[in-house]
C-alpha cells in the first residue's frame, strides 16, 4: 500500500509479535478500532527472512491497477506465497544451502511403516531441480529424509506417521487428493510439455510419482506463475549410491558438528569453492556418494588434470565472477529477478569465453563434456550489456536500470525529462525580472507538482495571473498557465518514461527465457567445473592422494589422517594404515580413552567417502574395494522427548546395523554395551561382533572389554589392535599409534587425572584398584568345575573383577537342581530320592 506492506487484524499483532515493529490501527470494523502493523517496502527482504525463519508462510499482495484508473481502490492481488520450501529471494536463503521442498506418499499399509513403500519426490524451486525415489520402509524414508534436511516435508492429512514426526520442523498436511496418480501424471506431462513420463524413466514409480504431483501443485499454488525452469524430472535409485543412516551422518559430521553448527566438519575443510552453487554440488555429492566406478573415476581423471595444471590455469578469478548463476535463472523464470540479478548474469557471460578458452586444451572426458555444455551466447551477452547501467538499482520500480542508447523512445521521454530543471532555472531568472521579486523561486516537489514561491512578506505583490496554490507558515506558491503546461508535459513524461522502461525489463526477461535452456546447462556446467577445481586445490594444498577404487574386496590405508583434526591440532597428526582383506574383515581396537580409537575410525569411514564422491582423500595411499553403506555406531546421546534412553539409542542403531549391514558394508562400531551393566553389555558387545564377524561386514569395534579381544583366537577374520601409549610418573602421553595386538590395559585412572579429577579422588581410586585386584586375584585362584564354564571368556591380569547386574538375583544350586527336573519322567522311588538329597543342600 503505498510504500509499505501492512498487515492486519491477527496478521498486525502476530507480525508485530514476531518482527517488534509498532502496531497501529486504522479505521475500525463493528465500532473496533483495525489493528495494522507494516514495513516498508524496499525492507521487506529483512523481515520475510525473519518471518520464514519462524516457520511462517506469508502471502505478498500487491498493486496490480494504476492509480487514477476507475473508481476505488487501486487493484490488487496476491502474487505469490512464500514458504519455507519454496523461497527463491536472494535475501532469504543460504547461499551454500539447498532449500528443498519434500513430498512423500505411501503404498501399502501405512500404519506398519516398515512395509510401506513410500514416495519421495524433492525440489530445490530456487535452482529447478526436480528429483523423485522411491524407498522401502521407515528406516529408509528417515535415512533419505536426513539426507535432503527438508525446509517443508507436505504430507497428505491421512497419512499416518510415527508420533515423533509430528512436530517435524516444516511438516505441513495437505489434501489427500493432491496426492491423485492421474492427475500428478497429468500435471506432470503438462509441465514438462510431454506425451508420457517414460522419457524420464520413471512411469512406473507410482507412489513417487504421486508425490511429484502434489508437489508441483504446491508449488504452482503458491508461486502464481509459470515454472519454466522446471524442465525435467530426475530418478534416484539407492543402488547407485553409497548409503549412509541419519546416525552415521551425524556422527561422522559431514556438514554439521554434533553441536549444531558449522565448524570443524568435512564440508569446512572441504569447500573453498568460488561459486554457491559449487559449494551446493559439493554438500550433494557429500550426503550421496556414488558407487558406479566409471563416473567416479572421470572425476578422478578431471581432478588429476586441474591438479596438474592449477597454477597455470588460475581458473578462480573466473569462476568467482559467475556468481550463483543457478539461483538467478530460477528468478529469471519466475519473473522475480532484479536488475541486479541481469548484471549479474552479463558479467557471467562476458568471462565465459575466457573461461572456454583456458580448459578447452584439458583432455579429460569429463572436463572436455563440461567445455562443450558451455554456452558463452555472445548475442545475449551484448545485449544486456547495452540495456543495463553499470551499477543498476536494487528494483526496478523507480526507473534508472535501462542505459542511454538502447531505446529510442526510452531516450526521448528521458530528454523531456531531464530538461526541466533548465526550464525551470530559465523560468525563475525570467519571473525574477519582470516582477521584481527578489525572493521569487521555482521548485518541484511529488505531492504538489511545480510552483513558484515567494516569500510572505512579498507575496501581496504577486502578478494577477499568479494563481495560489499553496500556503506556508513564511511563504506562499503559485501556478501560472505557463508553468501548468510544462507540468503536464513534464509529469507526463516521467510517468511515460518509467512505464516505457518497465516494459523494456520484462521484454528482457521474455529474451532471457527463450534462451533458459541453454543458460541452465551452463549454470550446472560451471557448478561441476568449480567443485573438480576445488577438489583439485584441496588436493595439492592439503596433500591428499588420489584412491585407486577397485573391484578387488579390500581397503587398503596407508597413513591414512582425518582430514578435519589434522587441520585443527597443532601439533603434527599422527597417520595410522589399515588393511582389510578377505583374510581381516574385522579390527577389535583397546586402547585407552582420549588414545585416538574414534579418530582412527572416523577418519577410516570419512577417506572411504571421500573417495567414493572422486575426491582425493587424507592419506598417502589407499585402495578402496566395493562398499555399499556406511553404518557408524559412536558416542552417546539420549533421545528424551521420545522416551529414549541413551541405552535405548544405543540398542537401536546397533539393531539397524546389525538387520542392514552386508558383506560390503564399512561398520564402525564404538563402546557398544557401556550403557548398562558389564554383564549384560559384555554379552551384547560380545554377540554383536560375533554377528558382524559372520556378517563379513568390513568392522572397527572399539571397545573397552578386553574379553572380546579373545575374539581374534576364534574366528580368524578378526584381528586385535590398539592404540598405544606411555605412562610416566602416573601421567600418560598419547603416542596416537594404531599397532597390533590388544592393548596392556586401560589407563582409566589416568586420563581421569588429565580431566582434571581431584587428586584425593584419584588416589582413593587407586586403593580401591588395588582392593579389587585382590579380590580378583583371590577369585582366580579358587577351582571352577569345567561344566559350569558356558563361554570361554579370557580375563586379563590386574584387571577389577566384573561387575555384576545390580538387579540379577543370586542363583541357588537347589534352584539349579529343580529346573533340570521333569517330574512327569520321575517314579517314586527316584521322587524320594531326590527329597532326600534336596534336603541334604539345604542342611549343608
Amino acid at each position: 500500500m503505498g510504500d509499505f506492506y501492512e498487515l492486519f487484524f491477527e496478521d498486525a499483532k502476530e507480525g508485530a509479535r514476531l518482527l517488534d515493529i509498532t502496531l497501529t490501527q486504522r479505521g475500525s470494523s463493528d465500532g473496533n478500532p483495525i489493528p495494522m502493523a507494516g514495513i516498508p517496502y524496499h525492507s521487506a527482504d529483512g523481515y520475510l527472512a525473519r518471518l520464514v525463519k519462524a516457520g511462517q508462510s506469508v502471502a505478498i499482495c500487491e498493486q496490480v491497477g494504476q492509480a487514477g484508473e476507475g473508481k476505488g481502490p487501486v487493484e490488487r492481488k496476491v502474487v505469490r506465497i512464500i514458504t519455507p520450501g519454496t523461497l527463491t529471494d536472494e535475501a532469504l536463503m543460504d547461499e551454500r544451502r539447498d532449500n528443498l521442498l519434500v513430498a512423500i506418499y505411501p503404498q501399502g499399509d501405512a500404519s506398519k511403516p516398515e512395509e510401506a513403500l513410500w514416495g519421495v519426490a524433492n525440489l530445490d524451486l530456487a535452482s529447478g531441480r526436480f528429483v523423485v525415489a522411491e524407498v522401502v520402509g521407515q528406516t529408509q524414508l528417515e535415512t533419505t529424509l536426513a539426507r535432503l534436511a527438508p525446509s517443508e516435508l507436505l504430507v497428505g492429512e491421512l497419512t499416518q506417521l510415527p508420533a515423533e514426526w509430528e512436530n517435524l520442523k516444516g511438516l505441513r498436511r495437505i489434501p489427500p487428493w493432491q496426492f491423485d496418480k492421474q492427475t500428478a501424471v497429468r500435471k506432470l506431462c503438462q509441465q514438462f510439455a510431454v506425451q508420457d513420463l517414460r522419457g524420464f524413466g520413471c512411469d512406473e514409480l507410482n507412489p513417487a510419482i504421486a508425490a511429484a504431483g502434489a508437489l508441483l501443485d504446491y508449488v504452482q499454488e503458491t508461486q502464481k506463475s509459470a515454472l519454466p525452469h522446471l524442465r525435467s524430472l530426475l530418478v534416484e535409485n539407492e543402488d547407485e549410491a553409497l548409503l549412509l543412516d541419519a546416525a552415521s551422518r551425524r556422527n561422522l559430521e559431514l556438514d554439521t558438528n554434533l553441536s549444531g553448527g558449522q565448524t570443524h566438519t568435512l564440508m569446512e575443510v572441504l569447500d573453498a569453492t568460488a561459486t554457491p552453487m559449487g559449494s551446493r554440488l559439493l554438500r550433494r555429492w557429500l550426503h550421496r556418494p556414488l558407487r558406479n566406478l566409471a563416473v567416479l573415476q572421470k572425476r578422478q581423471t578431471a581432478l588429476q588434470e586441474l591438479q596438474a595444471n592449477l597454477f597455470e590455469l588460475e581458473l578462480d578469478s573466473n569462476l568467482k565472477s559467475v556468481g550463483d548463476l543457478e539461483r538467478i535463472l530460477s528468478r529469471i523464470a519466475l519473473r522475480s529477478a532484479r536488475p541486479r540479478d541481469l548484471a549479474k548474469l552479463k558479467d557471467a557471460l562476458l568471462g565465459l569465453p575466457e573461461l572456454k578458452q583456458k580448459i578447452s586444451p584439458l583432455k579429460a572426458p569429463l572436463l572436455k563434456t563440461i567445455n562443450q555444455q558451455l554456452a558463452p551466447l555472445p548475442e545475449l551477452a551484448d545485449q544486456l550489456a547495452r540495456a543495463l547501467i553499470e551499477n543498476p538499482p536494487v528494483v526496478i520500480r523507480d526507473g534508472g536500470v535501462i542505459a542511454s542508447g538502447y531505446d529510442v523512445e526510452l531516450d526521448e521521454l528521458r530528454d523531456l525529462r531531464e530538461n526541466a530543471g533548465g526550464f525551470l532555472l530559465k523560468l525563475e531568472e525570467q519571473e525574477k525580472e519582470r516582477t521584481g521579486l527578489s525572493t521569487l523561486k521555482v521548485g518541484y516537489n511529488r505531492v504538489h507538482g511545480y510552483f513558484i514561491e515567494i516569500s510572505r512578506a512579498q507575496s501581496d505583490k504577486a502578478p494577477v495571473e499568479y494563481q495560489r496554490r499553496q500556503t506556508l507558515k513564511n511563504a506562499e506558491r503559485f501556478i501560472t498557465p505557463e508553468l501548468k503546461v510544462f507540468e503536464d508535459k513534464a509529469l507526463s513524461s516521467q510517468s511515460r518514461a518509467l512505464s516505457r522502461e518497465k516494459q523494456l525489463y520484462e521484454e528482457l526477461l521474455d529474451v532471457l527465457n527463450e534462451n533458459l535452456a541453454s543458460l541452465q546447462q551452463t549454470a550446472m556446467a560451471l557448478a561441476e567445473l568449480d567443485v573438480l577445481h576445488n577438489l583439485a586445490e584441496r588436493a595439492e594444498t592439503l596433500c591428499w592422494c588420489v584412491p585407486e577404487l577397485s573391484t578387488q574386496e579390500g581397503i587398503a590405508i596407508t597413513a591414512g589422517r582425518h582430514p578435519v583434526v589434522e587441520q585443527v591440532v597443532t601439533d603434527p597428526f599422527v597417520a595410522n594404515d589399515l588393511n582389510f582383506d578377505p583374510a581381516t574383515r574385522m579390527l577389535v581396537i583397546t586402547g585407552p580413552n582420549m588414545g585416538g580409537k574414534s579418530t582412527f575410525m572416523r577418519q577410516v569411514a570419512l577417506i572411504v567417502l571421500l573417495a567414493y564422491i572422486g575426491s582425493a582423500v587424507p592419506a598417502d595411499a589407499a585402495q578402496i574395494g566395493p562398499i555399499d553403506r556406511i553404518f557408524t555406531r559412536i558416542g552417546a546421546s539420549d533421545d528424551l522427548a521420545s522416551g529414549r534412553s541413551t541405552f535405548m539409542v544405543e540398542m537401536t542403531e546397533t539393531a539397524n546395523i546389525l538387520h542392514n549391514a552386508t558383506s560390503q558394508s564399512l561398520v564402525l562400531m564404538d563402546e557398544v554395551g557401556r550403557g548398562t551393566s558389564t554383564f549384560d553389555g559384555l554379552s551384547l558387545a560380545w554377540a554383536s561382533a560375533e554377528e558382524l564377524a559372520a556378517l563379513g561386514a568390513w568392522t572397527l569395534f572399539a571397545t573397552h572389554y578386553f574379553e572380546l579381544t579373545s575374539l581374534a583366537d576364534d574366528l580368524p577374520q578378526v584381528a586385535n589392535v590398539h592404540l598405544s601409549a606411555s605412562e610416566q610418573d602416573d601421567y600418560l602421553v598419547f603416542m596416537h599409534k594404531v599397532e597390533a595386538g590388544p592393548a596392556s590395559q586401560s589407563y582409566g585412572l589416568q586420563v581421569a587425572r588429565l580431566a582434571g579429577v581431584p587428586n584425593n579422588v584419584i588416589a582413593r581410586a587407586q586403593q580401591k584398584l588395588k582392593d579389587l585386584e585382590a579380590l580378583e586375584t583371590q577369585a582366580a585362584s579358587q577351582q571352577v568345575p569345567s561344566q559350569q564354564v558356558k563361554e570361554p571368556i579370557t580375563r586379563q591380569a590386574n584387571l577389577p573383577p566384573l561387575q555384576a547386574d545390580m538387579f540379577a538375583v543370586e542363583s541357588h544350586p537347589l534352584l539349579d537342581e529343580l529346573r533340570k527336573i521333569t517330574p512327569d519322567d520321575l517314579t517314586p522311588k527316584q521322587a524320594l530320592d531326590l527329597l532326600y538329597s534336596f534336603k541334604k543342600l539345604v542342611d549343608d
